[in-house]
């Protein structure tokens, strides 16, 4: 089972739409479990979820001891489970931190967990306790990245934040890659931006781009995601792309000689 956050501190950059849609795209061959870390708890909605439906959910699993089992939610994707954002959340991460090994709440949760093949967690666009636990309990860490100019200065804050985690609190913890959303290839500022990512990190850039797509935008309000909501959209075979690259990722990395 490999547990992959997704994460960038900064907002808007597509992590929610990323979480749903490759979860979703991975679901098609494998078995996945999306938890939603973000009080927003934009991806329960995209998932369709109301929210009276989401309690116990993932505030309950980090803060009052609930097993992850009892938590979990069907979605309506065949092997694609949820845990939920219920609507206390938002005071997590004050009651955190008193508790003891507050960083690790996540990871012992998950250390339970049986019968995924992939665990996807969606994280706040913040760094706070939420985010902590995630990257915690994660293996690695996908960072979708925005195809604007501040996109370089917010992937370094948080390539900084996982070399701290990996130093302090979780030394198997990897970068998974970044992904490059809403790109729009008839806007040379998103051209730009591409270019200087992918001369800057080379191989960590995921060869797959996802396209500004009014499919992607639109699935979100149906409670579906893009793969089922219009499977023939661009949006849609962006997100299948990247989750086909990702795992004939993982295949190159277990046939490498040690």
């Amino acid at each position: 089972m490999r547990i992959m956050a997704i994460a960038n501190q900064k907002g808007g950059v597509g992590k929610t739409t990323t979480a749903i849609n490759l979860a979703a795209s991975l679901a098609g061959q494998q078995k996945v479990l999306l938890v939603d870390l973000d009080p927003q708890g934009n991806a329960s909605t995209g998932l369709g979820l109301p929210m009276r439906e989401r309690s116990p959910g993932s505030y309950a699993v980090l803060v009052e001891g609930r097993p992850v089992a009892a938590a979990l939610r069907p979605t309506g994707t065949p092997n694609l489970s949820l845990l939920a954002a219920d609507a206390d959340l938002a005071g997590a991460e004050i009651e955190l931190v008193e508790m003891d090994r507050r960083e690790h709440r996540l990871r012992e949760a998950l250390s339970g967990v049986a019968g995924f093949d992939w665990i996807l967690i969606d994280c706040p666009p913040s760094l706070g306790l939420l985010t902590l636990n995630a990257l915690v309990a994660a293996d690695s860490v996908l960072v979708p990245l925005q195809a604007e100019f501040y996109a370089l200065e917010g992937v370094s804050q948080i390539l900084r934040t996982i070399e701290r985690v990996r130093q302090a609190f979780n030394p198997r913890l990897t970068l998974e890659g970044i992904a490059l959303t809403m790109v729009d290839r008839r806007n040379n500022l998103s051209e730009a931006v591409a270019q200087d990512v992918r001369a800057h990190f080379g191989q960590q850039v995921f060869d797959t781009v996802i396209p500004r797509n009014v499919r992607v935008s639109e699935a979100p309000s149906h409670g579906l995601p893009v793969t089922a909501y219009d499977f023939r959209s661009p949006g849609a075979q962006a997100y299948m792309a990247l989750a086909a690259e990702l795992l004939r990722r993982h295949r190159a990395r277990r046939v490498q000689p040690a």
